[in-house]
């Protein structure tokens, strides 16, 4: 299906539409549809496309406390004038880098006009997953350890798993504990955790050619729709990573700006 000019519309211009916003895709000249909004998340709102598609619709919002940004917070802290198309273009780029390198991931086409991505649906495991590589010693991890390690600490692509839940500050949930809950069976947590040491990795590398040093990123996986196979879903943004340049940390505008020209 070609997708052409989405346009978007709510219940105040049509009212037929009851509460719910909605998006007009024109597919054609004069043939368009109308996508089911699905879910509104934090940073992106979902719209359903059908045959297993999705849409996500970047927004201005990033994740924080207090108006102050934080990636491993999991509320809206504020919200920033162009987040949303700064976060595309960053996961335009990188998931294309990684498809490029063979790794599996729900990425189709990106629109920066709308700011919008076309994916794969993908199913969860449980409530939803994210899953860390922490490259340095900052964040939650110097919170909880900050007795045994200092800021900044180099870290061995140090790997840990929180479950989505706003209620409970998504906590970190160890490997037995995700097999004995039946989130996540002991395999699948052997290929998330060997994929996203590769993942991060290639992260790594790519931003160091401009001279900035990823200490930590938040990734997040789930099964492919039609083939069962486990992908990298979601975004890959300066809003859900911690990059530094010379020691200094570098906010998510500004590093696309660094990043991408």
């Amino acid at each position: 299906m070609e997708i052409h000019n989405p346009i978007w519309i709510t219940n105040l211009e049509y009212p037929c539409l009851n509460e719910f916003n909605v998006l007009v895709l024109w597919i054609g000249i004069h043939e368009y549809k109308i996508m089911e909004l699905i879910y509104k998340g934090k940073t992106k709102d979902v719209y359903s496309l059908g045959n297993n598609r999705v849409l996500l619709k970047f927004k201005d919002d990033v994740t924080g406390t207090d108006g102050v940004f934080d990636p491993g917070a999991n509320t809206v802290g504020l919200t920033l004038d162009g987040a949303g198309k700064s976060g595309l273009k960053m996961t335009k780029h990188f998931f294309e880098l990684l498809r490029n390198a063979g790794i599996n991931t729900h990425y189709i086409s990106a629109d920066m006009d709308e700011v919008s991505m076309v994916v794969k649906n993908a199913s969860m495991f449980g409530k939803g997953l994210e899953v860390i590589c922490r490259y340095r010693a900052v964040g939650s991890f110097l919170k909880r350890y900050g007795a045994y390690c200092g800021e900044g600490q180099e870290l061995d692509s140090f790997i840990e798993i929180t479950i989505k839940d706003d209620e409970r500050g998504d906590p970190t949930i160890s490997e037995d504990a995700l097999a004995m809950l039946g989130i996540l069976s002991r395999e699948d947590y052997r290929e998330i955790k060997i994929l996203t040491k590769t993942i991060c990795r290639a992260i790594k590398d790519e931003l160091a050619g401009k001279n900035l040093e990823l200490y930590d990123i938040k990734l997040e996986f789930g099964k492919d729709m039609d083939s069962g196979k486990i992908m990298l879903i979601d975004e890959i943004s300066g809003g859900n990573m911690r990059v530094y340049r010379n020691g200094k940390y570098v906010a998510p505008l500004e590093l696309e700006r660094i990043f991408l020209g």
